[in-house]
């Protein structure tokens, strides 16, 4: 049974070439399962579905939230599948199990105004503070996620036709868009980088954004510069590189762009996933259909201001 959960880990690694920090989430989750079912004297291949409901209804109980719960589950279906695929069960007890609903909650968003003080907000002229600039324009411009901008490489960089490839989730490629001041930052950071990697005398990583010993620079540095930057901007929310992909999404959608055309962007494989970005165009929405329909409120207003005289 200790042997399984591995075999499972190894196979999403080569078959489904999922990323090394979705290997370790799962691994975590399977591993603690695994650890619950030896307390309960039960084999991984015997487990039921009143077994898995059980172990649910207990990570609740210990205050995990909905998400967390959801989270796990997932993991649980995954390897029940595959078990099941692969003729070491016979019946799926995860299939049609159902876990905790989660609340859905309106992502953080920053204002223009908001990003404006990020964005324009003093650096210094060191190859560090031409970096942090880059960095926080390209996450404004493209949207990516933080372990998607750590990874981007130099030769995925187009700085004529102002795009650059990333890989997302699930190892897809997409194509991000850079706008002119993400390309005008790039372009300052560039000839710097390519100093740093001379100082430090090793060999050039290929990524775009590295550290002053010229190795890669993580996304943990990654995430870590878009919060220290938004202190310094003085910022009242705690600010994550998701926070600017939200952002991204949020005032795309509230100028006009189409969902199907923000989700392509975005690199969701469902439009589902994206629809939770459309509560910042209800104030658009509201405002033009007051405007264009007959008992819209601007007009139903002028109707009772006319009535009453």
């Amino acid at each position: 049974m200790a042997d399984l959960v591995p075999d499972y880990l190894h196979w999403l690694a080569s078959e489904r070439r999922k990323s090394a920090a979705t290997l370790r989430a799962y691994g975590s989750d399977l591993h603690a399962f695994v650890a619950w079912l030896g307390t309960h004297g039960r084999a991984l291949t015997a487990v039921t579905r009143f077994e898995l409901r059980r172990y649910l209804v207990e990570l609740e109980q210990q205050g995990l939230v909905a998400t967390s719960v959801q989270r796990k589950l997932a993991s649980l279906r995954g390897l029940f599948a595959w078990l099941q695929q692969t003729g070491r069960i016979d019946k799926d007890p995860a299939k049609l199990l159902k876990g905790p609903k989660a609340q859905k909650r309106v992502p953080r968003f920053l204002t223009t105004q908001e990003v404006d003080a990020l964005l324009g907000q003093a650096f210094d002229e060191s190859p560090q503070g031409a970096r942090d600039r880059a960095i926080l324009e390209t996450l404004y411009s493209t949207g990516c996620r933080v372990s998607e901008c750590a990874g981007m490489r130099l030769e995925h960089l187009d700085l004529q036709e102002g795009v650059v490839r990333v890989l997302g989730k699930g190892q897809k490629e997409r194509l991000a868009m850079l706008g002119e001041p993400a390309l005008t930052a790039i372009a300052a950071w560039l000839p710097l980088r390519q100093q740093m990697v001379r100082s430090a005398r090793r060999t050039d990583p290929g990524t775009l954004w590295i550290n002053r010993r010229g190795g890669a620079l993580s996304a943990r540095w990654v995430f870590q510069t878009v919060v220290d930057r938004a202190k310094a901007a003085g910022l009242q929310t705690t600010l994550t590189p998701h926070g600017l992909r939200h952002s991204f999404a949020t005032h795309l959608l509230d100028r006009g762009a189409d969902l199907r055309t923000v989700q392509e962007l975005l690199g969701h494989a469902r439009l589902v996933t994206t629809e939770i970005y459309t509560h910042v165009s209800i104030g658009k929405l509201r405002a033009v259909y007051d405007q264009a329909h007959p008992h819209g409120r601007e007009r139903s207003a002028d109707a009772g201001a006319t009535n009453s005289g």
